[in-house]
C-alpha cells in the first residue's frame, strides 16, 4: 500500500524479493475539472510491471476488506499510503501490517517526518519499520536504521536517501517476521515498544508554512528554508517602488556571525552590498539571502535580483 515517491524504492525491494506482491493499494487519482491529477509514482511503478492496482477512496470500507481478504495476503506492507488502516483491516492478512516510517519513531509522527527532522535541526535521521496498530505511527519497532542529518542537507535530497535506507529495512523486518513465526508460531510479540513520551508530532505542511516569520532566529530560518524543499518553500514578500507586492522564494540563506549584524527589527534589510540581501531576523540574528526565485521567474542570484530589483537598507520584508 503506497501513493508517494518513498515507497517505490521498498516495491522494488519486494519485486526482487522471493516474496510474491499480490496487488498494490494506492490512492485514487484525484483532480478538479480540466486538470490532470498530480503524479501517482507507486501506480506508476505497478502499472510498468503489470501488478493489479486497487485504488479506494475509503480503504476501511467492508467491500474493500472483502476485495483483500479474496487475494488472501500473508501481510500488508505499507508506507507513503496516505490512509489510516483500521483494526478490522488490519485483521485481514493473518500476520496484520508493518509500515515503513521517513524518521526514527516515536520521534516525529505524523504525514512529514523528514521536513520535520529538518526543521528541528536533528543531526541523525533515519527509518522505523513498525508492527502496524489503528493508532497514528504507534505500533511495535522491527527495525530501525539511522543515518546522519548533512549541515547543508535540504528534504528533497534526505527524502531519497532514506526511502533507499528503508527499502532493505522492509525486507529485514519481513524476515524476522517470518523467525519469530517459525520459532514460536506467532509475530504478535515482534518489535521494541515506542515509548510514548518520547513522541513528536510531524504534521502534513501546507502552503502558508512557507511564509517567512522574520521573529524566528536566523538558525532556524535557515532550517525551515532546507526543510520545506522542494514544496511549499520559504517565501518572503516586498513592496516594490509602484507600491506592488511582490513574492520572492528564498531559494538559498546563510547565517551570519553576530559581528555582522545591526539592531533592527526583525525583516529590515540591514545590507544588500556584497551581491547578497541581509535581513534581520529575531533575537538580534541575520541571515544573508544569497539566491532567490522572484515570482514569475527563473532562480538567480541575489546579485543579479539587486541589478534589476534595487532595495536599500531599512526596507522591510513582509
Amino acid at each position: 500500500m503506497g501513493t508517494g515517491p518513498f515507497a517505490v524504492p521498498m516495491f522494488r525491494e519486494l519485486l526482487a524479493s522471493p516474496h510474491a506482491i499480490v496487488a498494490v493499494v494506492t490512492r485514487p487519482d484525484r483532480a478538479p475539472p480540466g486538470r490532470r491529477p498530480p503524479p501517482n509514482p507507486m501506480r506508476e511503478a505497478a502499472t510498468a510491471v503489470g501488478i493489479g492496482i486497487l485504488d479506494p477512496e475509503r480503504v476501511n470500507d467492508p467491500a474493500v476488506a472483502a476485495a483483500l481478504s479474496a487475494l488472501r495476503p500473508d501481510l500488508f506492507v505499507v508506507c507513503d499510503y496516505g490512509q489510516i488502516l483500521s483494526r478490522d483491516l488490519l485483521g485481514v492478512p493473518p500476520l496484520g501490517g508493518i509500515n515503513l516510517h521517513g524518521s526514527l519513531l516515536p520521534r516525529h509522527r505524523g504525514a512529514a517526518p523528514v521536513q520535520w527532522a529538518i526543521r528541528s535541526g536533528d543531526a541523525v535521521s533515519g527509518v522505523s519499520v513498525i508492527h502496524m496498530t489503528p493508532a497514528l505511527d504507534a505500533g511495535h519497532v522491527i527495525v530501525a536504521r539511522s543515518t546522519p542529518v548533512g549541515p547543508r542537507e535540504t528534504a528533497a535530497e534526505l527524502e531519497p536517501r532514506l526511502a533507499a535506507l528503508g527499502a532493505g529495512a522492509v525486507i529485514d523486518a519481513i524476515e524476522r517476521m517470518q523467525a519469530a513465526l517459525a520459532a514460536t508460531g506467532s509475530v504478535a510479540e515482534i518489535g521494541v515498544p515506542q515509548d510514548a513520551a518520547q513522541a513528536t508530532r510531524a504534521p502534513r505542511l501546507a502552503k502558508h508554512d512557507g511564509v517567512v516569520d522574520w521573529s524566528l532566529p536566523a538558525a532556524e530560518l535557515e532550517r525551515l528554508r532546507r526543510a520545506l524543499e522542494p514544496w511549499p518553500r520559504l517565501t518572503t514578500f516586498l513592496t516594490r517602488g509602484d507600491g506592488q507586492r511582490q513574492r520572492l522564494v528564498l531559494d538559498d540563506v546563510e547565517v551570519l556571525p553576530a559581528a555582522e549584524l545591526g539592531p533592527a527589527p526583525p525583516g529590515t534589510v540591514l545590507d544588500t552590498s556584497g551581491g547578497r540581501i541581509v535581513v534581520a531576523c529575531g533575537g538580534g540574528t541575520a541571515v544573508a539571502i544569497t539566491r532567490v526565485v522572484p515570482e514569475g521567474r527563473r532562480a538567480m542570484s541575489a546579485a543579479d535580483f539587486l541589478r534589476g530589483s534595487p532595495l536599500l537598507p531599512g526596507a522591510v520584508l513582509g
